[in-house]
């Protein structure tokens, strides 16, 4: 019974030693430092779906990304893509760690951007997400007094719709969205600008007479030149005619609010539009559409990501772009200013 007990004991001991040496052996495989452009690599892969499209991309041969990925599920003893056809598709392992993936090379991102802006001080690039609408009408003016202003900044606008602007922040895309929608997300910060007023634009012709306002009501059996529903001022605009139970007579919808201010020079209409749009008020006459006496308009915001360190120089933005859109915008609006 005691060399049985003994034998037990020694059995015992065995498995624990042998658990000990696994558990090291593990640890010192995955405590190792894991190269980060290894990280990227994956990212892009995942985020292209075939080898050719990321060696593309990261600039870089095919024979050498694939090394890269196959050294890297060796380091972490898992398989991250599965093969099918010519794409390669995350397994359930490899889509859990794509998020760690990008935190991680967020986090990295940031990094090496807070010691660039404790180097450069005042002068830098600063990158800016906004709609091809807001970069016609907007920033060709701005650019120029800002650049008065802050003559070691490049302000360097980036096309993209509102939608798309956290997820370009998050990668560090850019260092700032000017944007309509509203992002309720400990993630970022806001800056409030003036809001975006919805305008009607006529020709004299219509004899609607000089007024700062127009109600709703008053446009019901007129043509109207809407842009499409892509804009936010298109959907204040809608919800104001359901509630007034209104059917708008609607002439042509657009994306472009130079040719909706075009077909309502030429007398076609009432081109409903947002406060970027460029109107000649010496050819058109313009006022705010009201709804129950309140003007329709929508909230706009500078937002940015919290994690990522803005700038010294990108304070200056804020309150330079707020004081903009209160020259520019044709009645003034108040407003803006509140960090958040």
């Amino acid at each position: 019974m005691a060399a049985r007990c003994h034998g037990l004991v020694m059995y015992i001991q065995c498995i624990i030693v042998l658990i000990f040496y696994a558990r090291k052996a593990y640890i010192a495989r995955v405590d190792r430092p894991i190269d980060l452009r290894r990280l990227q690599t994956f990212v892009t892969v995942s985020e292209q779906g075939t080898v050719s499209k990321a060696a593309s991309l990261l600039r870089i041969t095919q024979p050498a990304l694939s090394r890269q990925l196959q050294d890297l599920q060796d380091e972490l003893g898992i398989k991250l893509f599965e093969r099918v056809g010519r794409r390669l598709l995350l397994t359930g392992e490899g889509d859990q760690f794509l998020a760690d993936c990008r935190g991680l090379l967020s986090h990295a991102a940031s990094i090496r951007e807070r010691a660039q802006s404790l180097c450069r001080g005042d002068t830098g690039i600063l990158k800016v997400a906004a709609s091809p609408q807001m970069i016609e009408n907007v920033f060709p003016s701005f650019l120029r007094r800002y650049a008065a202003r802050y003559p070691r900044v490049q302000v360097r606008p980036i096309e993209a719709h509102g939608i798309d602007h956290p997820t370009m922040l998050e990668r560090g895309d850019v260092h700032l969205g000017i944007s309509v929608i509203r992002v309720d997300d400990e993630r970022f910060g806001s800056y409030l600008l003036p809001p975006l007023q919805v305008l009607a634009v006529w020709h004299s012709s219509l004899r609607f007479g000089r007024t700062k306002d127009i109600d709703l009501r008053s446009l019901a059996n007129r043509p109207l030149l809407l842009v499409n529903s892509r804009f936010a001022t298109r959907k204040v605009f809608d919800a104001a005619c359901r509630v007034e139970h209104l059917e708008p007579d609607v002439f042509i919808e657009s994306g472009a609010t130079p040719t909706l201010v075009s077909l309502a020079e030429a007398g076609h209409g009432v081109a409903i539009v947002p406060s970027t749009a460029r109107v000649d008020r010496r050819k058109l006459r313009v006022a705010r559409v009201s709804c129950r006496n309140k003007p329709l308009q929508v909230e706009l915001a500078v937002i940015w990501e919290k994690r990522r360190p803005l700038p010294r120089y990108a304070a200056g933005f804020f309150e330079s772009f707020a004081a903009h859109l209160r020259d520019i915008f044709p009645f003034n609006p108040v407003g803006g200013g509140k960090p958040k």
